[in-house]
Parts: structure tokens; sequence; C-alpha cells
């Protein structure tokens, strides 16, 4: 049994504890720093992320900026390619009908040399023109009643009108007006200050911003059951592609979801992005089969059969072989993607049966 060197005193207890105490503090302080450098090289990694995805994306955009930020020494020529490739000069074709016509005759002296001028032969040019258009005013003089029963009011109304309102809201767009107004808006996203500055610059029709926006709405309203048809028939569509993107209302983020089958569009904007938003137009049941992209919310329909978007597929494997050139299990899979498009496409053109697929 060892024996203790009596000329060693033993260490005060409180000592001991206060030694620990520093190096628990000591301790507690690199954890700290340490999490803080992770926390540091963690906004790092994700802007560096970030800057990696905004130059990939650069490579493939087609928009501007033109330039991809460097010159090249010998650029290629501009315009079309020569031979096979260059393809066949597209021109507007000649109307099939012609509403006026106008005789562009010679002049009597040569604008050169004011010498003689005869004639050689006449050619003809065709002009497509938008016409010149006022706004068509119609007065519906409508018949107002009672019924003899119900003593209830009972007021006419002609197909023409958009609206049933009298009295200060008796001055309504017409449909075409209202279409047009929708086509601009929803269509071509155009806001309504700048409909409603067209209509005025170019028909002659006054508006408010207000006055859109309620049309606006009518004509949703009135348009209501053929949305419901829609999304009925989508809903008993065999094949959904379903997909949502962001999509601001009034500066909140939402999401705008499509499903899209091959004679039916339909569209939701929805507050998420969850299952009960996907299933909003389809069903939580649908059992058809589902073609999306890896959102989770789709995997939750559980009755569909799922068919993940090639596209997604492909582009997943590009950006992986930017990271890793020439990984074979990348490599091959991006091979049988391809492959089995070039099957689709020959069957689409008739090169190859359904039993040869």
């Amino acid at each position: 049994m060892p024996q203790r060197d009596d000329a060693t005193p033993p260490r005060d207890p409180q000592h001991i504890i206060d030694d620990q105490a520093r190096r628990i503090a000591q301790l507690e302080e690199d954890l700290r720093r340490s999490e803080a450098e992770r926390q540091r090289l963690r906004r790092e990694n994700e802007h560096l992320k970030e800057q990696l995805d905004a130059a990939r994306r650069a490579v493939s955009r087609q928009a501007a900026p033109f330039s991809r930020g460097t010159r090249v020494t010998t650029p290629r020529r501009p315009g079309r390619k020569a031979g096979a490739a260059h393809g066949t000069h597209a021109h507007r074709r000649p109307p099939t009908h012609i509403d006026e016509t106008y005789e562009a005759s010679l002049p009597s002296q040569c604008p050169h040399c004011q010498g003689a001028v005869r004639r050689v032969r006449v050619a003809t040019q065709y002009q497509e023109e938008l016409p010149v258009q006022r706004p068509i005013v119609r007065a519906f003089h409508i018949h107002i009643g009672a019924c003899t029963q119900c003593r209830r009011r009972v007021q006419g109304r002609h197909p023409l009108q958009t609206s049933e309102a009298l009295g200060a809201a008796a001055v309504q767009l017409g449909p075409q007006a209202v279409a047009l107004a929708v086509l601009l808006n929803k269509r071509f996203g155009l806001p309504y200050g700048k409909i409603a500055a067209l209509l005025r610059d170019r028909f002659g029709l006054t508006v408010t911003r207000g006055g859109l926006v309620q049309a606006v709405h009518r004509a949703a309203r009135q348009a209501h059951p053929t949305y419901e048809t829609l999304c009925a028939t989508v809903r008993g569509s065999p094949v959904v592609t379903a997909d949502e993107t962001s999509w601001r209302v009034d500066a909140d983020l939402q999401w705008l979801w499509a499903f899209v089958t091959p004679e039916t569009t339909a569209y939701a904007i929805q507050p998420g992005r969850g299952l009960a938003q996907a299933a909003h137009i389809i069903g939580v049941d649908y059992a058809g089969v589902l073609q999306r992209d890896g959102w989770q919310s789709y995997r939750q329909f559980t009755h569909a059969a799922h068919q993940t978007c090639l596209a997604h597929l492909l582009r997943r494997c590009r950006t992986l072989l930017l990271d890793y050139p020439a990984h074979p299990f990348v490599t091959a899979v991006k091979a049988i993607l391809h492959a089995a498009l070039t099957t689709r496409d020959r069957y689409l053109a008739g090169t190859i049966s359904a039993h040869g697929l």
C-alpha cells in the first residue's frame, strides 16, 4: 500500500472547487467561441452556396445581361449558320381578304432627272392595320316591376349587360372592355393603373382603377362555375402534372399552384405549400398518375402513382456533374433519362409502336 508523503500537505477543498470552477468557465468560454465560429462558418457556407447557384443560373440565362463577363477574342459571325442548318426565311403570308384598296400612282416625272416615266408593271403590297376605335355607348331601358303575388321588386336584364346596378353605379363597362381588362391584368400582368391609361389613350374609355377592380371581381364571380368545371375535369384526369411557385398577394408570400392535364390547366393561389393546399383541386385521395417534383407535400398522396419530373432529375444530374465531373453513377442516370426521353419522342413521332415500348 503506497504511503502518503507527509511533506505534501493536503489541498484545501475550497481551492479545488475554485480551480474546477475556473476550468469550467474556461471550457464554457471555449464552447461559446466555437459555437460562434460554427455559426459564422454556416452563414458563410450558405452565402457561398447562394453565389454558386447564382453563377450556375447565369450560365444558362438567355435574357439580359447579354454578356457573360468575358469578351471572346475570335467571336463567331452573327446571324444564321450556313449550309443545311440555315433554315428557311419566314415572312408574313398575304392576307386572305382585302378591306380597302388604294392606288399608288406613278409620278409624272422622274424624281431624279425629271424625265418622262412609263409604267412597267404593278406590284401589290399589303398592310394590316388596327382600326381606329371609339367606344360604343349603349343605353339599356330597364323595365322595373313588382310581383303581383309576393310584391317583390323585379327588373329586366339584357344579355349584353354586365351588371344590374342602377343609380350612381348605372354607368358600367361592356363585356368586351371587361374581357380586355381581365386579359391584360391576369395574363400579361399589367397593373390596373396602366390598363386605365391604355383604355383612355387608345379607346377613349375613362375608367378608374377601382372601377376596373370591381369589374374584374364581377367577371370572376360569373366565371366561377366554369372554373369549378375545369377543376373537376383535372380531378378526373388519369394523369396530372402539379407544380407550385411563389406568388405575392398584397406583398405577402403565397403560392401559385398549377395542375395540368393534356386538355386542361387549373390554377389556385393558396397561402401555403402543405398537403391541404396541394389537394385543393385534385383532392387528397387522387388515384391517378401524379407527375411532380421532389417537394414533400406531393409524397403524401398515398393513393396516387408517382412520376418524378425528368427535367428536375436531369437538372440535378447537371448540377452534380459540375461538382463531380464524370461521376459514373450520375453519368449513367443521365444517360438512362436521355434514352427514356428519346424513346418517348420516337413514340410520339410514330417511329415506334406501343408494343415496341
